[in-house]
């Protein structure tokens, strides 16, 4: 359940974030959209490996958050590390589903839900 109200919020967060920017120029928000990134790339691999059978769900919604951002350079760069950052970070502890990484799963879900209406109710047009 959690899942779903995550994607919902982060698809919510991005199409009401300020239109876009300047090339390069940082918004306020940047520093949680790209924890939010992290966020998703975490869960793309840990929900993997704990058979969600979600597929490339975690992975769609940061192209969803991209598409809607429409960050370019440096600010793409870094979201786009973000997500990153968190697969791999995971996927060099965890190599098959444990009660720890469903503990993580959860949390990064409440994180990521909390970071979106934050995003959403400060940002939003």
């Amino acid at each position: 359940m959690l899942k779903h109200a995550l994607a919902a919020l982060i698809l919510i967060s991005a199409c009401h974030l300020a239109p876009a920017r300047a090339q390069d120029a940082a918004a306020p928000f940047d520093g949680d959209l790209q924890r939010l990134a992290e966020i998703l790339g975490t869960l793309h691999y840990l929900r993997g490996i704990c058979g969600s059978n979600e597929g490339a769900k975690w992975r769609n919604e940061m192209q969803a958050l991209i598409d809607a951002e429409t960050p370019s350079g440096d600010r793409r760069a870094r979201m786009i590390a973000g997500f990153n950052r968190g697969y791999n970070g995971f996927q060099q502890t965890y190599r098959t589903c444990t009660p720890a990484a469903t503990v993580a799963i959860r949390r990064y879900i409440e994180e990521g839900s909390k970071i979106s209406r934050d995003l959403t109710a400060r940002y939003a047009n």
